[in-house]
């Protein structure tokens, strides 16, 4: 089922914190993806003899590093995205759907403080969380506008603010880690529900070369609690990050390792199948939109697995 009640989304938190889990939200651009992550989750699920197994799917609308909700259409309509974003969860996963028995939240991720106005003036009620990102801005002027947008939404949705930009790792510019300081004003200060802070991995890295700062987040813990949201996970290899939920990570975002790490799958499978497809007798079934998605979307539920794997704990 879809959960979208506030109270409802931070009971689901509450239990995941009971049995140590740490919640993972996969960020999609495309119904393949979406429905690779359902589906992993529900696998996970009846593999492990687990009911209703929460998953949080996101996705961007306005944020200029990926606008996720224009590339779910190739009119590259952000509107249109978001329409169809929202009605392929709901088709899949609402009442009657085919992944009803999962718990599944619908998070608006990075969504940018000016250039997505609309959305954030809009009605948020069928969505289960939000990303403000005000984290260009300067921290005061950052808190200011996280701490308006939480008075007006306050108890309709559950609200991320972040702290401090976290940048793209395909440049330059490399961000400071937050401070502790920082991290327990901007907390009290705006009154949201879950702190996004930089800890060290970036985003839409090509490979996994950066550093999770673990010693950083459990100081932010001794001053904000639980209650800090990771980004960046793609660019840092799986043994940094089994022991997230004792450095205060209740939720880690997910979206580059989702492409990177499928799309050589589809790469192998097209060269060893390449005869098929530009031989002297090429199969049609090879050059068919069914054919690359199946690879794409395989790949893409075994990365979901190895996440769920890592934080969702078996009980003893």
């Amino acid at each position: 089922m879809i959960i979208n009640n506030v109270e409802q989304v931070r009971r689901i938190y509450i239990e995941a914190a009971a049995r140590k889990w740490v919640l993972p939200c996969f960020c999609t651009e495309n119904l393949t993806t979406t429905e690779a992550i359902l589906s992993a989750a529900q696998e996970f699920g009846l593999e492990n003899d687990i009911t209703n197994v929460p998953i949080i799917v996101a996705i961007t609308c306005n944020y200029d590093h990926r606008s996720q909700a224009k590339f779910y259409t190739h009119t590259r309509d952000s509107k249109t995205g978001m329409r169809l974003f929202l009605n392929d969860v709901k088709a899949l996963a609402a009442e009657g759907g085919y992944f009803e028995n999962l718990d599944v939240m619908i998070h608006l991720d990075h969504i940018q403080f000016d250039n997505d106005t609309e959305l954030l003036e809009s009605d948020l009620s069928e969505y289960s969380s939000i990303m403000f990102d005000a984290s260009a801005l300067p921290l005061e002027e950052n808190i200011r506008r996280t701490a308006e947008f939480v008075r007006n939404n306050s108890g309709k949705i559950l609200i991320e603010g972040a702290c401090d930009e976290i940048v793209d790792a395909t440049g330059s510019v490399h961000n400071e880690l937050t401070t502790p300081e920082n991290a327990l004003r901007f907390a009290q200060a705006t009154g949201v529900d879950l702190v996004v802070a930089n800890l060290g991995t970036e985003h839409r890295a090509s490979g996994k070369e950066l550093k999770y700062h673990g010693e950083v987040a459990r100081k932010l813990r001794e001053g904000i609690g639980a209650k800090i949201v990771l980004h960046g996970t793609s660019s840092v290899p799986n043994d940094q990050i089994g022991d997230l939920f004792n450095d205060g990570v209740c939720k880690v975002n997910i979206w580059t390792a989702l492409e990177r790490d499928s799309v050589p799958k589809l790469f192998e499978e097209m060269i060893k199948n390449s005869e098929k497809i530009v031989g002297e007798k090429p199969e049609l079934s090879h050059f068919t939109t069914v054919y690359r998605q199946d690879i794409i979307y395989n790949e893409m539920k075994k990365v979901v697995r190895e996440y769920l794997n890592l934080w969702y704990r078996r009980q003893t």
